[in-house]
């Protein structure tokens, strides 16, 4: 089975996004990986709804909307109407995770869960069988380009044997420093899915740079 990537849209050319866009309509990736931040939970701010309708509009891909906020789940409504295929909530941000994820499955879309590099895999023990995804950051959220945590590799292992453990369904997604090295080494120990942002986006060749991802 081939690996699901996931751009970041993050690392895009935003002078330019329409074009970005449309190369990625053209590639093999099923997913793009879309991070809204709130300059609270992290110490940055990205894009808002305004601009993601357009995203919405020009993109032909599964939507992977990855919410870096406090209280995520007031946004709900405004991450299905852009028809995502997947809204990702923060344990840290959501002390009543397990109401969150399922108003997110009531509206309709795929329920996930991200957990920062100092959270243990062990903290979704109690809710892994209610998720679609379980996303792992390789590096604190907030930035682009930061350098990838190796400790992550074991966190998928570990991850990888809970699901199969609790018969869980979720796939695995991790974000942050992924490039055709890392990459590698996280679909062998068990990864599904990978974002990518300037390993793509900064790429001389963006479409080979994600069928290589995809062939992992």
């Amino acid at each position: 089975m081939s690996t699901i990537v996931s751009p970041s849209l993050l690392s895009a050319n935003f002078g330019d996004l329409k074009s970005d866009l449309a190369m990625i309509n053209q590639s093999k990736c099923e997913w793009l990986h879309i991070d809204v931040m709130d300059g609270v939970f992290v110490p940055n701010i990205s894009f808002g709804f305004p601009v993601l309708k357009y995203v919405a509009e020009l993109c032909e891909k599964k939507l992977d909307v990855h919410l870096m906020i406090v209280q995520p789940e007031k946004f709900i409504q405004e991450v299905k109407a852009l028809g995502a295929y997947t809204m990702n909530v923060h344990f840290e941000a959501c002390p009543h995770l397990h109401r969150v994820v399922q108003q997110i499955k009531e509206a309709g879309m795929k329920a996930g869960v991200t957990l920062n590099p100092a959270t243990p895999v062990s903290m979704l023990t109690d809710i892994i069988g209610d998720l679609d995804l379980v996303m792992l950051m390789s590096v604190n959220p907030g930035f682009g380009g930061q350098k990838f945590i190796p400790h992550t590799l074991e966190k998928v292992k570990e991850l990888r044997a809970l699901i199969e453990r609790t018969g869980s369904k979720a796939l695995i997604e991790v974000d942050g420093g992924v490039n055709r090295e890392t990459g590698k080494q996280l679909v062998e120990a068990g990864v599904d899915v990978l974002v990518a942002g300037n390993a793509v986006f900064k790429a001389e060749q963006p479409l080979e740079e994600i069928e290589f991802l995809n062939n992992l």
